[in-house]
């Protein structure tokens, strides 16, 4: 099969990560798979072996996802919408893939519901259309008002043959975050959570007996880094390391690093962090969809603090859901003080060890399901 996945990411990079992880998996299995990325570069993702299609980026305006910037951080224009929708056109066309994924569109991105409008028309107009599937997480963003929700089911009804929820149904179901309606039901495919493999070990064992803080690759999670430089100061007995991602990481890191305590290590978002939660007293991070998985994987004593600005309420499902774990802590932003983090990070390291849960073979169970839906659609 040929694919093409089509992905954006405005805020962290969750959904490059997710997307890439899914595009390895269908090479390994001997696909021609191409990836369509139209978010900012990533650099500290591994894209290896992935080829990958930069459109003229887009980021959010923070949380306000419909204020959508260019790559200078102006607002974009319409002549440069018009440019990305004309790249990912030309992208299309001259691949003719067989199978066309999207990432979390329609479920959200409608921002970008005339970019994938286009591009949904377009694939439909093929004399031998693609399948069609949607590629979503395990909680969504639910919807602020009933007109969201039926324009999800109205274009999965149109245009779409499948969704791909990548998740177990038996712990978060698309119901929990999601109103699915009985007439999306048997389009409904659940994967499994979406993981690469387990890291090894660190082979320096970096990170041995640290508290690691972390909030993924985007421009979020000042507060947290704030808060986790003062807890430093009232837990001396390990080294405390910040690693900073997103487009200012460099001026964030002298912010933090000014009258830093000497148990304090800040540094950029480094791609050998998943190794390092092996080897790391505790993980200190938000909870996206990548990193709760980093955390239960790797099996490092963890304390959740969900992003929730702008009425976002998918970390804090999600991590409700999971301090029901051992070892696992969580804290509201609007709780969150040096003494509050201190006293989680405690908790989680003296907590009763968990034990392994949940299935992480997504990526491989992706491939399984298109594989079959695709060949099924062949024989008719």
């Amino acid at each position: 099969m040929k694919l093409l996945i089509v992905v954006t990411h405005l805020l962290g990079t969750g959904h490059l990560s997710r997307a890439l992880t899914l595009a390895r998996a269908f090479r390994e299995a001997g696909h021609d798979v191409h990836l369509a990325s139209g978010g900012m570069p990533a650099p500290q993702l591994n894209t290896d072996g992935v080829d990958m299609i930069q459109l003229p980026p887009l980021r959010s305006d923070g949380v306000n996802f419909t204020r959508l910037l260019d790559d200078h951080g102006n607002d974009a224009s319409l002549e440069y919408h018009s440019d990305r929708q004309e790249k990912l056109s030309t992208t299309f066309h001259d691949l003719q893939p067989d199978v066309l994924i999207t990432e979390l569109f329609p479920f959200g991105r409608r921002s970008l519901r005339f970019e994938f409008d286009h591009l949904l028309r377009a694939a439909q107009a093929l004399a031998k259309p693609p399948l069609i599937l949607s590629s979503i997480r395990d909680i969504l963003a639910p919807p602020s008002k009933p007109t969201k929700a039926q324009f999800a089911d109205d274009v999965i009804a149109q245009f779409y043959d499948g969704v791909l929820v990548h998740s177990d149904a038996t712990i978060t179901p698309l119901e929990l975050s999601w109103p699915v309606p009985k007439t999306m039901v048997p389009k409904l495919h659940y994967t499994g959570f979406v993981a690469p493999p387990a890291p090894p070990v660190h082979p320096k064992a970096s990170g041995k007996n640290e508290i690691l803080i972390s909030a993924g690759g985007g421009d979020v999670g000042t507060h947290l880094f704030d808060t986790a430089k003062e807890a430093a100061q009232l837990e001396s007995d390990h080294t405390w390391r910040i690693l900073v991602g997103g487009q200012k990481a460099g001026d964030r890191m002298r912010h933090l690093q000014s009258n830093a305590p000497d148990n304090l290590v800040v540094e950029a978002a480094r791609p050998d962090f998943r190794a390092m939660l092996h080897h790391a007293a505790a993980s200190v991070s938000m909870c996206g969809y990548n990193t709760a998985l980093d955390v239960l994987q790797t099996g490092v004593p963890a304390v959740f603090i969900p992003f929730d600005e702008g009425g976002e309420v998918e970390q804090s499902l999600r991590a409700k859901s999971l301090a029901n774990h051992n070892q696992i802590q969580l804290v509201k932003n609007g709780d969150l003080t040096p003494a509050t983090l201190q006293g989680a990070v405690k908790a989680a390291i003296s907590g009763p060890k968990r034990a392994s849960t949940g299935s992480y073979d997504g990526a491989n169970e992706t491939v399984r399901i298109v594989e079959s839906m695709f060949l099924k659609r062949s024989a008719t």
